[in-house]
């Protein structure tokens, strides 16, 4: 049950609804609209489908607790790296849809929700990591900590 009063728990429903909506929203605005630029928009529809195909994976995967069976995979690594390259790939192809839409309303909409999503996917990135190192400090899980100066990932 939503507790509202429990900021991780809102942060943790901005994950789950929010990203999802503006990716779909984003490909309907394209798919519908006449394209300008057929590998532009094809681009665009791809990276915007494999992000809500590998959101859903996560979802699944949280939500049917898979992560306990599958210990041969570093989770929160593996999350991580789906945000980071995922939110990479999204901006590139927010800003080739966005020069490439030449005033159309619905490539424009698009645009404008590939960059909302993009957003999305960073704030989720940061919220993630600092619940993580919130819980980490209970006792309950481990936090992914990043050393940039070693150039390496370990937990604590």
């Amino acid at each position: 049950m939503h507790n509202v009063t429990d900021p991780r728990e809102d942060k943790a429903a901005l994950r789950i609804h929010d990203r999802p909506v503006a990716l779909l929203i984003a490909f309907i605005c394209v798919r519908s609209s006449v394209w300008t630029s057929y590998s532009a928009y094809s681009y665009f529809e791809v990276v915007t489908i494999c992000n809500l195909i590998m959101i859903l994976v996560f979802y699944l995967v949280h939500l049917f607790r898979l992560y306990r069976m599958l210990t041969c995979i570093s989770w929160p690594l593996s999350e991580l790296l789906h945000y980071l390259i995922g939110t990479l790939l999204l901006l590139i192809a927010s800003i080739v849809a966005a020069s490439k839409s030449y005033s159309q309303s619905g490539l424009v909409a698009g645009a404008i929700f590939g960059f909302m999503a993009t957003f999305l996917c960073l704030a989720s990135v940061w919220l993630s990591y600092k619940i993580s190192c919130v819980t980490q400090s209970t006792g309950e899980f481990r936090c992914l900590n990043t050393d940039i100066s070693e150039g390496s990932l370990s937990y604590r």
